[in-house]
């Protein structure tokens, strides 16, 4: 089972209220749904290993590079040295190395690498995985790496993580008439205002859906436009055809990597934690107590 975790804690805190507080007053409400929900969906699924994954760097330079738009909207602060910052709810950014201080104690593998996304991290980790793979997000970009064959699915929280759509290969042809790889090509073609990719202009999702059924990905909409003979319509190749720069690059840019340098880790669920005094002490530290509690019962069956 693979988290993407920021998905996961942005949700947790604005599904759980921010009167819920550590003893000094600090908003804790990030952290303790995060663990509320690493609890709920080991108890659900109960996966043999689990991966925390994190973004070391949530706007990399490479993709940027690429389409310099992506994602500028949700810069804070730009920084000519390392990842630039985030916008971020004031009280979101102070939890975020909490949670990651409680994951460490109880022994839940984390991984962030610099230069990529927590959605890179994921997609090497999935390709390297010998058996089925669960994918934890909000995030609809991962559903390109969904594979039936290989047993890799995405389940995407509807309510909390109580209630996950499944997504597998038939859900995402009944939705997107795309299967795993097409999603790409499907989601460079429409665009995504909230990661800044323009996309096609006049192409939605319904329209690259059909160019994808006719052509078979990219590259065969793209020798369409360039066959007189074809039966795109002159609005829609001409289209296209102005957008060739940004389509050279988007792929590129949309598809996660798959060969992210990992370091070494251990991604079996502990039956206890690795440190019990420092989990003791983030607990009383941060209120934290019931929602530790709640997990490690978990953990131990």
């Amino acid at each position: 089972m693979l988290l993407d975790s920021a998905s996961l804690y942005y949700r947790a805190y604005f599904g759980v209220p921010d009167s819920v507080r550590a003893p000094d007053g600090t908003p804790v409400n990030a952290v303790r749904g995060l663990l509320d929900f690493i609890a709920r969906l080991v108890q659900d699924h109960r996966p043999d290993e689990l991966v925390a994954c994190m973004d070391a760097d949530w706007r990399p330079a490479w993709r940027v590079e690429l389409i310099p738009s992506y994602k500028a909207h949700r810069v804070a602060l730009e920084h000519a040295e390392g990842p630039d910052e985030e916008e971020t709810p004031d009280t979101l950014a102070p939890q975020v190395p909490v949670i990651e201080a409680v994951l460490d104690a109880l022994g839940i593998a984390r991984i962030g690498v610099a230069g990529y996304e927590a959605d890179d991290v994921i997609g090497t980790l999935a390709g390297r995985a010998k058996g089925p793979v669960d994918i934890v997000t909000g995030d609809r970009d991962l559903y390109q790496l969904i594979d039936d064959a290989r047993g890799v699915r995405v389940l995407y929280p509807l309510k909390g993580v109580g209630t996950l759509q499944i997504t597998d290969e038939a859900v995402l042809r009944e939705k997107y008439a795309v299967d795993g790889a097409g999603y790409v090509d499907l989601a460079l073609l429409r665009g995504d205002p909230s990661d800044g990719l323009p996309g096609v202009p006049g192409v939605g999702e319904k329209t690259a859906a059909k160019l994808l059924d006719a052509h078979g990905d990219l590259a065969g909409i793209m020798a369409a436009v360039d066959d007189p003979r074809s039966k795109l319509t002159p609005a829609l190749r001409g289209r296209l055809d102005g957008a060739r720069e940004y389509l050279a690059v988007a792929p590129t840019v949309v598809r996660v990597a798959t060969d992210v340098p990992l370091p070494e880790f251990d991604p079996v669920l502990p039956a206890a934690p690795r440190d019990p005094a420092m989990v003791d002490a983030l607990a009383t530290r941060w209120g934290l107590g019931g929602a530790v509690r709640r997990l490690l019962a978990v953990l131990q069956h």
